[in-house]
Order: structure tokens, then C-alpha cells, then sequence
């Protein structure tokens, strides 16, 4: 089903609804909530989605987990194809209790696009319903993948992170937060430690580069971006880059050619 509101099939009697939309540029799609838990794969493009746990960024050839009932934005950057799979809570249960950035392999890209075309009350007895159900269990073989900016509980120091989320930048320091937020630099770095599972420093920069990566899929240079986060050179914010994420960011977003073959509308 392609370009369809899902809340149309939500209700439709099979455990797993496919949905495909395609969307311009900077388009938003405003808070809102599922009946169903959502698999959400950005074919092509970067996808943000932000809810009240954190952040999320979904690169080109990846998918984000949303649980059924959790309220979330999105945000595109560059011009995005999706591929949505809506999954009844009953068959859900192999699946994450949080929202997570996975890894998609060719079979579940491949599954993902034919699975986009099959009808709506599909057979269950039969190849449709082998392609939904191998669908199901490769979404929960899926590995997981560090591209979320958690938010801390902490009232005072989620809207302190949402800020910098907004605007991320390196020389955005430990003192200033903590003075910001009203607290000692010591119960600052406890309190952030405990509620994120990760230090400022660390946090800052995974914010930088999941902005970088929306950034550069928006048409950003790499160096534009690095000073504009506070790097001291293209090549110091494309290591930072590869550390975290595994690879240089023109190889991240890059088309995988063995996903792009046959891919057809993609």
C-alpha cells in the first residue's frame, strides 16, 4: 500500500500492515501515536524521529523500532521513501519494549519492498503469508545500532538537551549546563550519567554527529558541517565520525549498490 494513512489499515485483521509514502524535504510529520508497533525504514533519505525518551536517526538502508502507543514526531531530511511495517501487539512480543535504530539486510530490504505491494488482507495460507510471517523474524534478527540521543528524566535537564539537540556545538561545556540547570558540576555529571547511561562528553558528541547526519543528507558539505558543530577540521570531525559510527560519513549515506539492484522505485 503505497502513499496510505496507515490509521485506514490499523484495524485491518492481519498481524502485519506494509505502507509506503514518499516525502519532500524538511517535511514534518507532527506528534502522533500507533495502535501498532512500527518498523519504520528509510529507503532513501534521513529520518529524525523524536519522542519524549530522546532522539532517534534513521540513516538511508536502516529502520527504527516504535513501539505500539509511543508519541513521536518525524522529521525528513532530504527527500524520503519509506517503508512502514505495522505490527499487531500479539506478534510483536520477539520485538523491542523501546524505540531502536536496527540494521536492515537485503532480505529484509527485499521482503520490505514486495511485501509494500501485497494487499491489504492478504492470504494467510500461502506465499503472501510466508512473506509476512519471514518479514516478522527478520525484524527480530535485526542488530542494533547506537544512532539515538537519549533524554535524561530530569525536567530541568531534558530541556537543557532538547536545546541542544536543536543546536548542537562542541564547546557547549559541562560547567555551563550545570550552572544552567541550577546544580553542582558533580550532581550535573551523576545525574546526567544515571539518567542517559552515558557521560556529557560522550552525549555531546552523539548529538553532534546524529545532526551532521542529517546535515550532510540535506546536501551539507562535510566541511561546512564540521566547523558549523565546532570541529577543528574536516578530517578531525570525519574520524570522530568513524569511531562512533564505524564508517566516513560519505560511506554511511551512501547507497549500497547490492540494495539498489532490482530495487526498482526506491
Amino acid at each position: 500500500m503505497r502513499n496510505a494513512r496507515v490509521t485506514h489499515y490499523e484495524d485491518t485483521p492481519r498481524d502485519i500492515v506494509i505502507t509506503g509514502n514518499d516525502y519532500a524535504p524538511r517535511y514534518v510529520l507532527p506528534r502522533h501515536a500507533h495502535k501498532r508497533g512500527q518498523l519504520l525504514y528509510a529507503a532513501t533519505g534521513v529520518v529524525t524521529v523524536i519522542t519524549d525518551e530522546g532522539s532517534w536517526v534513521v540513516p538511508p538502508r536502516r529502520a527504527l523500532w516504535i513501539p505500539a502507543g509511543v508519541a513521536h514526531e518525524v522529521r525528513m531530511s532530504g527527500v524520503v521513501s519509506t517503508r512502514s511495517a505495522y505490527v499487531r501487539n500479539a506478534a510483536a512480543t520477539g520485538l523491542p519494549a523501546h524505540c531502536r535504530v536496527i540494521g536492515v539486510s537485503l532480505l529484509l530490504h527485499a521482503l520490505l519492498l514486495e511485501a509494500v505491494d501485497l494487499p491489504a488482507e492478504y492470504a494467510l495460507e500461502g506465499r503472501d503469508g510466508r512473506v509476512m510471517a519471514l518479514l516478522l523474524d527478520e525484524i527480530a534478527a535485526m542488530p542494533a545500532l547506537p544512532l539515538n540521543t537519549p533524554l535524561p528524566r530530569d525536567p530541568r535537564l531534558a530541556r537543557l538537551c532538547r536545546a541542544l539537540i536543536a543546536a548542537p556545538a562542541l564547546e557547549i561545556d559541562i560547567d555551563a549546563m550545570a550552572h544552567k540547570a541550577g546544580v553542582s558540576r558533580r550532581s550535573f555529571t551523576r545525574l546526567f550519567r544515571q539518567q542517559t547511561g552515558m557521560s556529557f562528553s560522550a552525549w555531546r558528541q552523539q548529538a553532534c554527529l546524529l545532526a551532521a547526519l542529517t546535515r550532510l543528507a540535506g546536501g551539507d558539505s562535510i566541511t561546512q558541517v564540521a566547523v558549523d558543530l565546532g570541529y577543528s577540521s574536516a578530517s578531525a570531525f570525519t574520524a570522530a565520525f568513524r569511531r562512533v559510527l564505524g564508517a566516513a560519513p560519505t560511506r554511511y549515506l551512501a547507497a549500497d549498490e547490492r540494495l539498489l539492484r532490482g530495487a526498482g522505485d526506491t
